[in-house]
């Protein structure tokens, strides 16, 4: 086992923040994993930072009407943010657009180019006429063949969740002009995975089969027996990194090509900035690189990235790769698209100073080997049951008691106590859990040396033999304050900020992780301990209920047909919609309300009388071509006086998508005026 760590992150799309399922499944395991290789003494390089490039991009830049910089500058800025707000440690969180990346990805390539690995070939692809461009696969919708929904991607129809292509689309459209798309020629540099084969299998099925995580085997394995194809390293698209070649004009790297090299890349200017050499983690077989990623990104850092490096030549090859599983909410599948999900930074925002609750809720549920669930229940139970009434319980006990009956002073012990070797013991197992990417049986090994404090004291009961057996009380609570202070070295990678607030408050300096394995005093008697303060507070009913109010609320919005339709109005009552009265109408003069930039003044037949309304409309429509129009209009509305004309009436009106006012109108424009709607 190497003493260097590279460890990444897999990089998170800039085109939104981040949610609990991305923090449970790859970026808490991550900071978990090396605060503790820290912790252990080794030279520890943690890089990750904002993948900016792909079509998730692009396309939130058209739906939101910006620019994609516009939005990865947008979300690097929020999740970087939330990342810091959450203790992760990372040694560098860099972006794909940066200058250092865009030139060691495009270095990248020319050398594989350079080196004859690539085949030119030539494909039809789906070409936008109106747009001029050739369409992502994300770019063209049509109807699933295998549900019917039509409004199915080029590559996946999130309805029944089924993987496309662009050509089984039926009926397919740009989603950039609404029209028909062509096939048009297009060359495109790819990397023949199939060459590579060999090399792969040999690597992982032959090197790894005992120590990868059976899910991360399973699925490359699966990959290898089906056989490998070349895959396009570039593609026809405006964003991205340029390809590098003269012949190129209009292409760029494709974003799974590009963005792996990001970890080296910002590898790269982190060891800059530092004094370091890039090379020796990248580049040296005394450097364990592992990756964290979720299960979505197996193929990706298993098989087209090793197979990229392998054909560069000079990069080492991951030494594990521990893929996390899917974390559910509520019982649902998180979703962006539906915004079903917990994000980061309103939780940071709505628990002020609760971070480590969410860290420590995240993972007892970590998704290491299947799909597990958050509920907010569940994190109020693990936070008032555990944190506060486990934890913080010991904690305070000791420090209080401390304080109570030797003025902040650490009392005379035995030095050889049994109990103290529970501490050797629960480092050990610690460590032994997170070489082995086991971050549950960490963390409950962590919770199993605070329950054992609590038993302990609860059997010692020095408050009672303070007084009859003063030296026994004296032993319980020197045990207790080394158990206290062996629980703030022990959960800084876990709970760093409540680490850090537990070494403060037994006056206490971090120390190697090996320190806690071998030594069982790690306080001495006669060290002064600062006061006693509450580490965890308890979280009440209200709390819990306002998120899952919110949860509730998105489900609802969910449910609308039309996501711009404002939420509905406060129900009323059949009597109360038996008093609107709607007729049909007629328009007979229209004119300018002076002054009044969006008013009209009209004159209106109603079939019951001809009367004025006055209607903020001037935006949308000329006076001229409203003359003759049939309208319905709300007729018993109380009069009002607008810009000194008394309106009687209001118009019944849309909006449409481009902002502008639409009249609702009759469907058979003969019907007569004063015609009751109902």
């Amino acid at each position: 086992m190497s003493n260097r760590k590279m460890i990444t992150a897999a990089l998170p799309y800039a085109n939104g923040p981040v949610h609990i399922g991305h923090l449970a499944g790859v970026y808490i395991p991550a900071d978990v994993y090396a605060r503790f290789q820290r912790r252990s003494g080794k030279d520890v390089a943690f890089i990750c930072g904002s993948d900016e490039h792909g079509i998730p991009i692009t396309i939130r830049a058209k739906k939101e009407g910006v620019t994609p910089q516009d939005i990865v500058d947008k979300y690097h800025e929020i999740i970087k943010k939330s990342f810091s707000d959450l203790g992760i440690s990372f040694d560098e969180y860099s972006r794909t657009t940066s200058e250092k990346h865009y030139e060691t990805s495009q270095d990248f390539f020319k050398v594989l180019y350079e080196k004859g690995k690539f085949t030119e070939e030539v494909s039809e692809q789906y070409f936008d006429e109106q747009a001029g461009e050739f369409l992502a696969d994300r770019y063209i919708v049509g109807t699933c063949p295998n549900c019917g929904n039509e409004n199915a991607y080029g590559d996946q129809c999130e309805k029944c969740g089924s993987t496309l292509s662009p050509s089984e689309l039926i009926n397919p459209k740009s989603m950039l002009s609404g029209n028909v798309p062509i096939l048009k020629d297009t060359k495109n540099w790819y990397l023949p995975l199939n060459e590579y084969e060999d090399f792969l299998n040999e690597w992982i099925i032959e090197g790894h089969k005992d120590d990868w995580k059976p899910n991360v085997y399973g699925q490359v394995k699966s990959w290898l027996n089906d056989g490998l194809k070349p895959r396009a390293m570039t593609r026809d698209l405006n964003w991205g990194v340029p390809v590098p070649l003269p012949n190129a004009e209009g292409k760029v790297l494709y974003v799974w090509f590009d963005a792996p090299i990001g970890y080296i890349s910002f590898t790269k200017e982190w060891a800059e900035k530092n004094g370091k050499n890039w090379k020796d983690y990248w580049q040296n077989e005394n450097s364990d690189l592992v990756h964290f990623i979720g299960k979505d990104n197996i193929v990706f850092h298993c098989i087209i990235f090793p197979a990229m490096m392998k054909a560069h030549g000079d990069y080492i090859m991951p030494k594990n790769v521990p893929a996390f599983e899917f974390l559910n909410l509520e019982n649902d599948k998180i979703s962006t698209s539906r915004n079903w999900a917990v994000w980061a930074h309103e939780y940071v925002e709505e628990f002020p100073g609760q971070q480590d609750v969410l860290r420590y809720a995240l993972l007892s549920s970590a998704p290491e080997t299947k799909d597990n669930n958050f509920t907010w229940k569940d994190f109020q139970t693990k936070n008032n049951s555990e944190l506060v009434g486990i934890f913080g319980n010991f904690i305070n006990r000791v420090a209080v008691l401390i304080h109570k009956y030797y003025d902040g002073v650490v009392p005379q012990g035995d030095v050889n106590s049994p109990e103290l070797k529970e501490i050797n013991k629960t480092a050990k197992e610690i460590s032994g859990f997170l070489e082995n990417y086991e971050f549950r049986n960490a963390l409950t090994a962590l919770m199993n040396l605070a329950r054992f404090g609590n038993q302990y004291l609860q059997n010692e009961e020095p408050w009672k033999t303070i007084k009859d057996s003063p030296e026994k009380a004296a032993q319980s609570l020197f045990v207790g304050a080394q158990l206290a202070v062996a629980l703030a070295q022990l959960c800084e990678p876990f709970m760093p900020f409540s680490s850090e607030k537990l070494l403060t408050m037994f006056n206490a300096k971090q120390v190697n992780w090996n320190d806690v394995e071998t030594q069982s005093v790690l306080i001495e008697t006669g060290h002064k301990i600062n006061e006693a303060s509450l580490l965890f507070s308890k979280i009440e009913d209200s709390v819990i209920e306002a998120q899952i109010e919110k949860l509730e609320q998105t489900k609802q919005n969910n449910k609308k047909t039309n996501p711009n339709a404002n939420p509905m109005k406060e129900e009323i009552s059949f009597d109360d919609f038996a008093k609107i009265d709607l007729r049909t109408a007629t328009i007979l003069e229209a004119e300018k309300v002076e002054k009044a930039d969006k008013l009209l003044k009209f004159k209106v037949d109603t079939g019951v009388d001809i009367r004025t309304v006055v209607s903020g409309v001037a935006e949308s429509f000329t006076p001229e071509e409203l003359v003759g129009k049939q309208v319905m209009i709300l007729l018993n509305l109380a009069p009002r006086k607008i810009r000194g004309i008394e309106s009687q009436g209001m118009f019944l009106l849309t909006t449409k998508p481009d902002g502008k006012l639409s009249f609702v109108t009759p469907d058979d424009s003969n019907v007569e005026n004063g015609i009751e709607i109902g």
